[in-house]
């Protein structure tokens, strides 16, 4: 990978990597609720099921999609539904009875890297990267591609984290924090607009 590839893709991998999506509005919820250390498990099934992901796409995937264009939009219905899933676990993360705080806990490491599967952020990273950073369709510049935005994205998305947990003193009294889950499920659910009008194109 030439300098001239590379610096577009560290460009390319942190603002796409720091901005808002499905998986940093989980992440501040997350950071809200449990703080980063609890957190920290969802940030790296992030950053490894995003890499692992783009690996698979740039070696099998992407072929697959062009000759069936039908699973994709399975893909998008499959996301909608899990997203709204999500929404509802946010929404329900914290509750008045400390019997429900108890039994409360962030995503797992499995489920947060299973989920980038169903993220059409993350599908869409994942198809740019491998169709513009990598100059030769090999197994080598696929791994180093989706290496180098791994790298990247972990410390991208951390910001989010400790973005809610700064909240969580303002957050203290249920209502409050009620209200701020609802907000975040809320943008969550928002965030899936484009991929509601994507559906059937």
């Amino acid at each position: 990978m030439t300098y001239e590839t590379l610096f577009p893709l560290v460009l390319y991998a942190f603002s796409t990597s720091i901005t808002p999506g499905p998986n940093n509005l989980m992440l501040m919820s997350s950071g809200a609720n449990f703080g980063l250390t609890r957190t920290l498990p969802h940030l790296a099934g992030i950053s490894f099921g995003f890499t692992l992901m783009t690996v698979v796409i740039g070696v099998a995937l992407m072929d697959v999609l062009a000759a069936h264009p039908a699973i994709l939009q399975w893909l998008k219905v499959i996301c909608f539904g899990f997203v709204l899933y999500l929404a509802w676990r946010i929404l329900t993360s914290s509750a008045p009875d400390p019997e429900h705080s108890k039994r409360a806990r962030p995503l797992a490491f499995h489920e947060a890297a299973a989920f980038q599967w169903l993220n059409p952020k993350a599908i869409a990273m994942a198809l740019t990267t491998i169709t513009a950073y990598t100059q030769q369709q090999s197994v080598w510049s696929i791994l180093l591609a989706a290496s180098i935005f791994g790298l990247i994205n972990a410390p991208s998305c951390s910001v989010w984290i400790l973005l809610g947990q700064s909240l969580r003193r303002v957050l203290q009294r249920p209502a409050t924090l009620r209200l701020f889950n609802a907000a975040m499920a809320s943008l969550l659910v928002l965030s899936m607009v484009p991929l509601l009008l994507s559906l059937g194109t």
